[in-house]
């Protein structure tokens, strides 16, 4: 079981954010949770910006179709992102969901 489930029409991912990473990027596993470094400080909400706008990119949704559920002050976050289509084959399979 990875850190992704689906709900409906929505995709739910348990992620664990690294800011201030050279470059934004998914970075693995760390435990149950996917990794993702951020370019962003986390400074007056803009790694929860960055964090939203990567994920609308790579799932193809609007920035309002994501958001953060739970985590808004720390690293650990569950993360709704609403009419996810689905992504490409390595990061489904990061995911653990169909």
């Amino acid at each position: 079981m990875g850190p992704g489930r689906r709900e409906g029409g929505d995709l739910l991912i348990e992620v664990r954010v690294q800011p201030r990473a050279s470059r934004t990027e998914f970075a693995g596993m760390i435990g149950e949770r996917l990794r993702i470094r951020l370019q962003a400080p986390p400074v007056d909400g803009r790694a929860n910006a960055a964090l939203v706008e990567f994920l609308a990119g790579v799932f193809g949704v609007p920035r309002a179709g994501v958001s953060v559920e739970r985590g808004l002050s720390g690293r650990d976050k569950l993360v709704r992102i609403r009419g996810a289509a689905p992504a490409a084959p390595h990061i489904e399979a990061l995911l653990g969901c169909r």
